[in-house]
């Protein structure tokens, strides 16, 4: 089937909102110019749409970051997920009872997205913010994610027969994983429950603790999920 064609100013302007990121949350124009791929004529031009309808900010110093219509859009996609409420307190206990930084994952397309997370009470740890976008075929959610999506490959088969994934070293070489699905009460998965910290915290002898750790949660939390809304994933 033929992918149905979009329309070039409206992907160009989205591709110019996904150049930020909490690592550059301001952009000069120069510095959109090369993140995109467009001329800064062509920037200039979008960005008066884009500033117009909440966006986009430019400040005095001529840098652009995003506008409050981004927060607005993303309070709503954050609210939509009730499961929010109840996943939080269930992260903070897994990070508070394995010293590692407890995830929730939700696909979007062909990337994952960090919809809620709490790290633990210690010094050295795996930082991910809330909103984070992130691979699919990289990190033990991710793969999760794949392989409970319709995956047909070897490594799929093997996850989803094991009931989780883990990952080492595989998307950052100091950083480690282990995920296990979030089934809806029709056996979809809508979301990845996931451990994550420094891939020498997670050796052999120590992932089947974190593995039982987060199957109880996802044994407390498989009775609240339900399935969400179709969006195009």
């Amino acid at each position: 089937m033929t992918e149905p064609k979009g329309v070039e100013a409206v992907e160009r302007a989205l591709g110019l909102l996904e150049c930020f990121t909490p690592e550059t949350p301001t952009l000069a124009l120069a510095d959109l110019s090369r993140a995109s791929g467009l001329y800064k004529s062509t920037i200039l031009r979008l960005a008066v749409s884009l500033q117009r309808f909440g966006y986009l900010v430019r400040g005095e110093d001529g840098r652009f970051r995003l506008g409050p219509a981004a927060w607005r859009l993303g309070a709503v996609y954050r609210e939509a997920f009730e499961l929010a409420d109840i996943l939080r307190p269930e992260l903070h206990r897994l990070a508070a009872r394995t010293g590692e930084t407890a995830s929730c994952y939700v696909r979007e397309g062909d990337r994952r997205v960090c919809l809620v997370r709490e790290e633990p009470d210690r010094a050295i740890r795996h930082a991910v913010r809330e909103g984070t976008i992130l691979p699919l075929d990289k990190g033990a959610a991710g793969r999760v994610l794949l392989a409970h999506g319709g995956g047909g490959t070897e490594a799929d088969r093997a996850i989803r027969a094991a009931g989780h994934a883990v990952s080492l070293g595989e998307r950052d070489p100091e950083v480690a994983s282990i995920a296990v699905p979030l089934l809806a009460s029709t056996g979809k998965v809508d979301a990845a429950l996931a451990l994550s910290g420094l891939v020498t915290r997670f050796g052999e002898e120590r992932q089947p603790a974190l593995l039982a750790a987060l199957k109880e949660a996802q044994g407390r939390l498989t009775p609240f999920i339900v399935p969400a809304p179709a969006n195009g994933r």
